[in-house]
């Protein structure tokens, strides 16, 4: 088990092939770290070994694993165990995804093969990238959704989540979304509120959003409104000190209703204020969906 709120000195940075993994290793060199791209995992316990001797002059490392070295890639696990084993140095697995829609576009637009695929179609090489890649992804100690992030704004989440960490403690990330645009695939836990009275039939409501005081009274008027933030709270400051306990710098809630416009987005805002059990300045809340129709 990773020593919590201490800052990490060797990242991870792994995902599907497109997802803004070359982005987030320019990110990490911009907060000052020594970065090395397509890194064969057997060789992580050296950088370990070589942070430790450095004598602080090396203090951060970020290492881009990929499928490009897929040769390679089955010693990372054995990699990662052997430095947590014999070595001090803290590691953090960060873990790019994105909808695979999203991903064939990319391509599509950049005009690049697959890795996997080169002589197929994108999404076929996509589909298979996931699957070599599930195990990992629940290794993640941080899991980024880039599906809907330019890069300027993939940019300030790398910065803000990694400079987050030398203040020590949990960081965590609620964000509200619409069910119909999908679930963010970079939640740690999504709770559905879409039970609760919907103030979208309500006509005075409906152009604005939960972050309106109108929408959000209306919304936490109800009495199933009220049952459910009582159990929920209990539920979140138990759990989110034991994601911290097992390493976890961040963890993302996701609060989904219909169109991410009115309920999630309140129950979003109230959680904010009243997560007991974590800093409030380690609290972050974004509407993913809030804003796709108001025009």
């Amino acid at each position: 088990m990773m020593e919590s709120g201490r800052l990490a000195e060797l990242v991870i940075i792994t995902g599907m092939s497109g997802a803004g993994k070359t982005i987030a290793v320019q990110s990490l060199e911009d907060l000052g770290f020594f970065c090395v791209d397509n890194l064969p995992p057997v060789l992580i316990p050296k950088f370990a070994e070589l942070i430790e001797q450095s004598s602080g002059k090396i203090g951060k490392v970020a290492l881009v694993i990929d499928l490009r070295g897929r040769e390679f890639f089955t010693a990372l696990s054995e990699s990662l165990s052997y430095v947590k084993q014999h070595h001090t140095v803290k590691y953090e697995i960060l873990f790019l995804d994105s909808r695979d829609s999203v991903l064939v576009q990319r391509y599509k637009e950049s005009r690049r093969r697959h890795p996997l695929a080169p002589e197929g179609l994108p999404l076929e090489g996509i589909q298979l990238e996931r699957k070599l890649l599930e195990e990992l992804k629940g290794l993640a100690t941080q899991v980024l959704d880039t599906s809907d992030l330019k890069p300027v704004k993939l940019k300030e989440l790398i910065a803000e989540r990694f400079q987050l960490q030398g203040n020590g403690g949990m960081t965590v990330n609620i964000t509200s979304f619409g069910f119909k645009y999908g679930m963010p695939i970079d939640a740690d836990l999504v709770f559905d509120v879409r039970f609760l009275p919907n103030p979208h039939y309500e006509e005075h409501l409906r152009p604005q959003t939960g972050q309106d005081v109108a929408v959000y009274d209306y919304v936490m008027k109800w009495g199933e409104t009220q049952t459910f933030l009582t159990k929920l709270l209990d539920m979140l400051n138990y759990l989110v000190p034991q994601y911290s306990k097992e390493g976890k710098s961040q963890v993302v809630i996701g609060i989904g209703c219909t169109g991410g416009k009115h309920r999630s987005v309140a129950i979003a805002e109230y959680l904010k204020t009243r997560l007991t059990e974590i800093d409030s300045e380690k609290i972050k809340v974004s509407h993913r969906d809030a804003d796709r129709d108001r025009a």
